[in-house]
């Protein structure tokens, strides 16, 4: 009986100690993705591969103008339910070359990109 016993303790603890493991590992319990919090569209700074800290985060829907971002950065879309974002030429969502689906980013020249767009399902 006390063998049992010192056994399902043993399980329990390491049951606990791997739960406390999980816990701080890289954001999945929460949703984020690469440091990208979930239902945003993160962009990173240029170069940076892999992708792990976000220069720009937007949350909410419609066209956010980009200012300073020349070369390759990764852009995330971890937004939810199906939203996608689209990389466009022109300020203000206008000629749009991109889709970005949910849940998936681009390794993408931002050089002729003036906008993002996060879109309702």
């Amino acid at each position: 009986m006390r063998r049992i016993t010192r056994t399902l303790a043993a399980i329990g603890l390491s049951a606990a100690a791997l739960t406390t493991v999980g816990v701080g590992s890289a954001g999945a319990a929460d949703g984020s993705w690469a440091g990208c919090p979930s239902g945003a569209v993160c962009v990173y700074p240029q170069d940076q591969n892999p992708a792990s800290s976000p220069s720009a985060v937007y949350w909410s829907y419609g066209a956010h103008n980009l200012q300073g971002q020349y070369g390759n950065h990764w852009v995330l879309n971890n937004q939810t339910g199906g939203a996608h974002a689209h990389l466009c030429r022109g300020s203000g969502g206008a000629d749009c070359v991109y889709d970005i689906p949910a849940q998936n980013g681009v390794y993408y020249d931002l050089g002729p990109i003036n906008s993002i767009t996060l879109d309702r399902p």
